[in-house]
């Protein structure tokens, strides 16, 4: 199945919000694609970005981390396909 992850409206996110750290924040069956996304997203801007590998129960799952710029949650999608 192919997901539309909308990697270039996050790529324009941190460019507009100037955010040099990133975290990413992926539910468990995407969280293979984590380094691919990681690398699209640091390639196309100046981030270092982070990948959250603890869990991921949805929306109302968000971690409490300091020192990052900007989160971006991948959420689950939206049922039925």
């Amino acid at each position: 199945m192919e997901y539309d992850l909308e990697l270039e409206k996050a790529v324009k996110e941190i460019k507009k919000t100037k955010a040099k750290t990133v975290l990413i924040q992926l539910p468990d069956g995407l969280k293979p694609k984590a380094t691919e996304i990681a690398s699209f997203l640091e390639n196309n801007t100046k981030a270092t970005i982070f990948i959250w590998l603890d869990t991921c129960f949805g929306s109302c799952d968000i971690p409490d981390v300091k020192d990052i710029d900007l989160l971006i949650h991948f959420g689950h999608s939206k049922w039925p396909f």
